[in-house]
């Protein structure tokens, strides 16, 4: 039996000879990685005109004076720029007093749903071959296709009735209609989380609600921040809920602020849509804030 060594000289050749492959290899990999899908990238530049045109002669009207939008196609830029059209939509439009409504209202529907949709969720999903909790399950989720003109007027009554025509009655409304929609979300989430962690805890005499609070709710952050901000955008936007819920004109939301607003000046262009973007800035700023959160949360979910 002959045994052969590599020489440093050989080495050294071989290792060249390595390194004058490798970088046809690697260009060759990099080609792939960048080819351009020119279909997709002009699909998403013309859907993105959708979202910035209009955008766009947003803020142009809101900074142009009454006679400069009688003027040209309207997308034009404002010479002069005219700033006073968001000082008199603030007045007109009672801007803080609705700002503090809606932020009242869209903090406690975001705290409540989670709260109170995690819980019914964690619930079913543990007890889901059960019989009554897979019919409480199916019965929830038929409430998606149920629309809500259909239970509009019986709303208003109940509500009526029950003295919850106000702020807190619209949180109470907004947890109870959210809840299809969040439990099917958390449902699907919580079944994939390995019941040998609950059991864990149990073996070192934790009640179910420690159970819950320290080792199932800590893992739904990503779906406390999907479903947290699905809310917060509904209860932020919505105009019919409040229309038919709310009685006292000194609760109404921005909205209801912005729909009195145009039918009381619907000649003022330039001042409405002043007002349409001071209401959209608050939504928009906690959203930048918070996108590096919520995309990380729902990443670290997906692959969990």
């Amino acid at each position: 039996m002959t045994t052969t060594t590599n020489t440093p000289a050989q080495l050294e050749s071989d290792a060249g000879a390595l390194d004058h492959r490798s970088p046809r290899k690697r260009s060759s990999v990099d080609d792939d990685t960048r080819r351009t899908n020119w279909f997709a990238t002009a699909l998403i530049a013309v859907c993105s005109l959708t979202i910035l045109i209009p955008l766009y002669l947003a803020v142009v009207v809101a900074l142009k004076t009454p006679d400069q939008l009688t003027q040209g196609t309207g997308f034009e830029l404002p010479n002069p720029i005219r700033w006073e059209n968001f000082a008199d939509a603030w007045e007109r439009t009672s801007f803080p007093q609705a700002l503090a409504n809606t932020a009242f209202i869209t903090v406690g529907s975001v705290i409540f749903t989670l709260l109170t949709s995690s819980i019914v969720a964690y619930a079913l999903a543990r007890n889901i071959h059960r019989p009554f909790f897979k019919g409480v399950f199916f019965y929830l989720l038929a409430a998606l296709f149920i629309p809500f003109p259909i239970i509009m007027l019986p709303l208003v009554k109940q509500t009526s009735i029950l003295g919850m025509d106000n702020q807190v009655g619209l949180i109470v409304l907004y947890t109870i209609y959210g809840l299809s929609l969040n439990i099917f979300i958390y449902t699907a989430y919580i079944r994939s989380i390995p019941i040998e962690l609950e059991e864990a805890a149990r073996v070192d005499g934790a009640s179910t609600w420690r159970v819950f609070w320290q080792v199932i709710f800590p893992l739904l952050m990503p779906m406390n921040a999907t479903v947290g901000i699905l809310t917060c955008v509904w209860a932020w936007n919505d105009f019919i809920m409040p229309l038919v819920v709310l009685t006292d004109p000194a609760a109404r939301t921005l909205p209801l602020a912005q729909y009195v607003f145009q039918g009381q000046f619907n000649t003022d262009y330039t001042v409405a849509f002043a007002s349409y973007l001071m209401a959209m800035a608050p939504l928009l700023i906690v959203y930048i804030f918070s996108q590096r959160w919520v995309i990380s949360g729902v990443t670290r979910g997906s692959i969990k």
